[in-house]
Order: structure tokens, then C-alpha cells, then sequence
């Protein structure tokens, strides 16, 4: 196992009925901007339950952050923030909401001349304001980490520190019945891979890392067909078990002292800044791609994921590995995503911007080893045309 430095400091508060916990969760002399996206919190019920629980708080509201929040929209809140001398966020939506609003709070109190500097040139962040959330849309683990991405001109880039992690985090699955099929599907898979990308790299004898690993993609195969099928669908248990798994999936836990990879990450981020893809579907569509070109670097921890995860252990080892690869797709064509870049309509002829985009946002030694350059990438990308 790897040295690591593990400390997560959000409080969470799971379960259904806990946005009532925000009226003491916040302090009471804060003066607070409510941060959403495109206004479903009005139609599903949780933007009364905001409310009702911030009744005796001084609060304004900021909405509009949309999906892979872009930078422009995100400085429109510093005019608010200086207007009411806003000392205290809440983000209440999913992981576009939250990494929005930690820049919002790492902009307002940036000494620098630009703010985009925190992402495109990774200016210190000093300090910023303190962040709570209330989680809509399981996905990111945002809630409770220090990361987040920003969208600008077609680039999307991220930034980390762990001034914006938020202080606390309100995680009710009952708030999740009102997702849509796509929102779901999106939600799960993302949880998958930013599990995947913290466990299929490399032993490092880490057994406790990986067993809580091997433990949430279970739980996210298991569990995430269910939240699609119509008889289950709005069960609350598989919902909550949904919901704690993508936190989990990403607060720090599975990645201390263990190699990440991260690739798939940020080759599906050029496609979604380029194509304006869904995030969780360049994420499936980049990693089967992935696993077949990395195969022998990755071969002890596939041949542990085909027996543990996929209880495949018959037949030579090229063949479970092979097999394991074929489930995970088939995985994610049961939660209704694509595998293909044919899939959402790119071709051969899209891969160069593709790979010039990699190369100018730097990101030409990704993986676990440093080792995928955009060659490597090429290959990636190639593989996964059909």
C-alpha cells in the first residue's frame, strides 16, 4: 500500500426527511446564496423543503447552473455575493451544481486578476466561502471531495483543493424518485467508472481499498437496474444504496494509498467540452476501450475484477479478462448507455480535434503509469469508433 494523507471532513446527513437539518447546519447569523440548476428543485418538492428549513436565515437564491456549469454563468453569482455581502453556499442540485458552485466559492474571495487562473493556470486558492449541499442527483461524490470542473469555450477543465470541500452534505434518496431514466442511468455509471478508475490500475496489496471497491461496483450492478425497472424503480432502499455508493465512490476513501488512473476521465471530458456528450456516457463509451488497450498493464487487477466483481473464474486468463470486458459493456447497455462513439454519432474524422484538444489542455501522460500519450489515445479512440 501506498503513503497517503486521509481526512474527509463533510458532515453527512443521509436519509429521508434530513433537509430539515439545514436549519442548524447553516449558522443562524450567515447570510446564505442558494445555488441551483434549471429549477426542477420548484417541481419535485425540494426547493419548499430548502426553504421551510432556512426559515429563520438570511438567504438569496442564484439559479440557472447548468450542466457542465460554464464559467460565464458562474461569475454572474459574484455580483449577488458582493451585492448582500454573501458569507455562506449551498448548492442544492447534483455534481454540475456543486463543482459550480465551488468556484463560485473560490471566486469570491480570489486575490487574482482573472479567476478562470484557478483552473487554467492552477492559481492558489487561498481561501474561499464555506459550501453546504444538498444532494439531487447521485453521480460525482461532489458532495464530499475537493473537485470539481468548469466548462469555457468548448473546454472542460478541472481544478482541486481542499478549501472548497463542502462542510456538509444533505443526502436524501427519497428526493431521487423524480429523476428522470436518463438521469439515473448517467448517475450510476458515473459512480461505476470513478470506482473503476481507483481500482483497475495496479496491486499495491491495498486488500481493505479494494474490497470496498470490488463492494460498490457489486452494489452498483446489483442496485442500478433496479432503480430503472418498473417494479422497483421507486424503491427507496435501492435509491438510498445507489446514493451512498456514488458518494462513497469518490470522497477519498477507495483511492488512499492506491495508484489511480484517471484516463477515461479525461479523454470523456474532451468529448463532452467538444460534443456537448453527457458526461457519463463519454465515460462509457472511453473506458471498454481502455481496458482492451491496456490490457496486459493492467492484467493482475482485470483477472481480480473478472473473479471478484463478475465471478468469472473458469476458462485461461485471457479469456475472463475478455469476458469481464464484455460484461462491463453489457453492464452499461443495461442501464441504457452507449459503448461506441458510432453511438452518439462521431466517426474517425472527429478524432483529431479530439487529440489536439488533449495535447493542449496537457494531458498527454494519463494512466496509472504516465504512460498514455496521445498516441495511446489515438489507439483509445480508434477502438472505440464500432
Amino acid at each position: 500500500m501506498l503513503n497517503f494523507s486521509f481526512q474527509n471532513a463533510t458532515h453527512i446527513y443521509f436519509g429521508e426527511g434530513q433537509i430539515k437539518a439545514l436549519s442548524n447546519a447553516i449558522p443562524k447569523d450567515a447570510k446564505v446564496l442558494v445555488t441551483y440548476g434549471g429549477g426542477s428543485i420548484k417541481t419535485n418538492g425540494v426547493y419548499d423543503q430548502v426553504v421551510a428549513a432556512l426559515a429563520e436565515h438570511s438567504w438569496f437564491e442564484f439559479a440557472g447552473i447548468e450542466p457542465n456549469p460554464s464559467y460565464a454563468t458562474l461569475m454572474k453569482a459574484q455580483a449577488l455575493i458582493e451585492q448582500h455581502d454573501i458569507d455562506y453556499l449551498l448548492a442544492v442540485g447534483g455534481g454540475s451544481v456543486i463543482d459550480g458552485t465551488k468556484f463560485i466559492a473560490a471566486a469570491a474571495l480570489y486575490d487574482g486578476a482573472d479567476p478562470w487562473d484557478i483552473i487554467a493556470q492552477g492559481a492558489e486558492i487561498k481561501s474561499a466561502l464555506p459550501i453546504g449541499c444538498v444532494l439531487t442527483l447521485p453521480a460525482t461524490g461532489s458532495e464530499s471531495n475537493t473537485a470539481a470542473v468548469v466548462t469555457r469555450d468548448g473546454h472542460k477543465l478541472p481544478f482541486r483543493n481542499d478549501l472548497v470541500r463542502p462542510a456538509f452534505a444533505v443526502l436524501d434518496p427519497a428526493v431521487t424518485l423524480s429523476l428522470s431514466d436518463r438521469q439515473i442511468s448517467n448517475g450510476v455509471v458515473d459512480a461505476f467508472v470513478h470506482t473503476v478508475e481507483q481500482y483497475l490500475t495496479y496491486s499495491v496489496n491495498a486488500k481493505v481499498q479494494d474490497r470496498f471497491a470490488e463492494g460498490l461496483l457489486q452494489t452498483l450492478i446489483e442496485e442500478g437496474p433496479k432503480a430503472l425497472a418498473a417494479d422497483t424503480k421507486n424503491d427507496l432502499a435501492v435509491r438510498a444504496n445507489i446514493m451512498w455508493a456514488a458518494s462513497m465512490a469518490l470522497n477519498g476513501l477507495i483511492g488512499a494509498g492506491v495508484p489511480q488512473d484517471w484516463a477515461t476521465h479525461m479523454i470523456g471530458h474532451e468529448l463532452t467540452g467538444a460534443y456537448g456528450i453527457d458526461h457519463a456516457r463519454t465515460l462509457s463509451i472511453v473506458l471498454p476501450a481502455i481496458l482492451k488497450i491496456r490490457t496486459e498493464a493492467k492484467r493482475d487487477k482485470l483477472l481480480q475484477y473478472a473473479e471478484r466483481v463478475w465471478q468469472l473464474t473458469d476458462g485461461t486468463e485471457a479469456v475472463r479478462i475478455q469476458r469481464a470486458i464484455e460484461l462491463t459493456e453489457e453492464f452499461f447497455v443495461a442501464m441504457q448507455l452507449p459503448t461506441r462513439l458510432m453511438d452518439v454519432n462521431l466517426d474517425e474524422t472527429h478524432i483529431d480535434g479530439l487529440i489536439e484538444s488533449l495535447t493542449q489542455h496537457g494531458m498527454v501522460q494519463l494512466g496509472e503509469h504516465g504512460d498514455i500519450t496521445p498516441d495511446v489515445s489515438r489507439e483509445i479512440l480508434r477502438l472505440a469508433l464500432v
